[in-house]
């Protein structure tokens, strides 16, 4: 359950972007938090590369990647969400579908990036999504994900009124789970993570294997 603040924050756009702005403080600004995906691939990936930005909404954390010459796709399942995609960012290829069942090409992209998506998730379709960027991935590509973690002492009362106030029940599973632990149990390799925002954000990367893993 959520407070009736979530749905207005949807439906309202300054609303959303002013919570935006608000929770990416801790990070340094709006900016900032949509390019630590990019700044935390782009050393690993060949210039051009093709990336997929899962649950691209309107394409704000994509244009990191766009902006640094990147082949990007984002992929969501919100036809007006796409709308706005198409109309801010015209160079992104965009494609309508589930995080869970993606209909794209397996082995398609060098990189994936879920950035403050895969929260809203619930733990059964949590892992089908990070099943599905794996076998998005290239052997040898990367995944990013940037979301929740539990915060430190500093920030823990005002993300747990965040969560109140803004999220759902998936938030808080989220904040239970181990999810480095998650991605090595899926087949992912090189699993790093990175505390943020006063460990409120956590940035984590991880590697398709280039051979599978030997049983």
């Amino acid at each position: 359950m959520s407070s009736f603040l979530r749905p207005l924050a949807y439906r309202y756009r300054w609303i959303y972007d002013t919570v935006t702005a608000v929770s990416a403080l801790s990070v340094g600004g709006v900016k900032t938090l949509r390019a630590l995906g990019l700044e935390a691939l782009q050393p690993q990936l060949q210039p051009g590369a093709a990336v997929l930005d899962l649950c691209c909404g309107s394409g704000e954390a994509a244009a990191p990647w766009l902006a640094a010459g990147f082949a990007v796709t984002g992929l969501d399942v919100a036809p007006r969400a796409l709308q706005l995609a198409k109309a801010r960012h015209p160079t992104l290829q965009r494609v309508e579908g589930l995080a869970e069942d993606p209909p794209l090409r397996s082995e398609s992209f060098s990189a994936i990036q879920l950035s403050v998506a895969l929260h809203e998730f619930p733990r059964v379709e949590r892992a089908m999504v990070l099943r599905s960027a794996l076998r998005l991935l290239q052997p040898g590509g990367w995944l990013v994900v940037v979301d929740l973690h539990p915060a430190g002492p500093w920030l823990r009362l005002p993300q747990q009124i965040f969560c109140e106030l803004f999220e759902t029940d998936t938030a808080s599973a989220m904040l239970e789970d181990d999810l480095p632990a998650q991605l090595r149990a899926l087949g992912f390799t090189s699993v790093k993570q990175e505390l943020l925002a006063g460990q409120a954000l956590q940035r984590i990367t991880a590697m398709r294997p280039i051979q599978p893993e030997q049983s």
